[in-house]
């Protein structure tokens, strides 16, 4: 079996951004802009807080390329900022996580509820409302998780909180979720 070795397609793009070159940037925002607004939106919850982290996310990361090593693709070194800058937007709103109890066994947790509703079959709208009315310490567990797709050793380190506090904030987040799915009729 023959190994192939990554090559990100912007790595051409990205070095023309690093020679200070205006229309790379702009193409490089052009094509992440949108991406990384909804990943800022979905942790934030404000739009005009993400449209602010979005401009200091990129500003960054043109001000730091030089850190960038293309040992990942570029699109994941830039979420990672966006999604650290998120996190430090809601740190300055005093993000608190909701409380651990005593001992928690997320697995418990999960079946208390019975199956869970197939979520394909919910508004896309609606999901997002529901999503936006979580605590923000929920729904930034359960956009890393859920949507980001980190994992909970990851989340425990981008929030410095335990592993086991993530999984707890992501096993409540989910039951909140399905709590306000259906007072909206989901």
């Amino acid at each position: 079996m023959e190994a192939f070795a990554y090559t990100d397609i912007n790595a051409p793009l990205v070095e023309r951004c690093r020679l200070g070159d205006r229309r790379a940037q702009a193409e490089i925002y052009k094509r992440y802009s949108k991406a990384m607004f909804n990943a800022s939106l979905r942790i934030t919850g404000d739009y005009a807080e993400a449209e602010d982290v979005l401009q200091e996310a990129f500003l960054s990361a043109f001000r730091e390329l030089h850190s960038y090593k293309g040992d990942s693709s570029f699109g994941s070194w830039l979420k990672r900022i966006v999604i650290n800058k998120s996190i430090n937007c809601l740190r300055n709103r005093r993000l608190s996580l909701v409380p651990l109890g005593e001992q928690h066994d997320a697995a418990a947790e999960a079946t208390d509820y019975g199956p869970e509703p197939e979520i394909t079959s919910w508004r896309a709208d609606v999901v997002r409302r529901c999503v936006q009315d979580l605590p923000d310490g929920y729904r930034v567990v359960l956009t890393l998780y859920l949507l980001e797709g980190y994992d909970h050793a990851e989340i425990a380190g981008i929030l410095n909180i335990s592993e086991s506090t993530s999984k707890s904030q992501y096993s409540r987040a989910r039951k909140k979720l399905l709590e306000l799915a259906r007072q909206h009729g989901l």
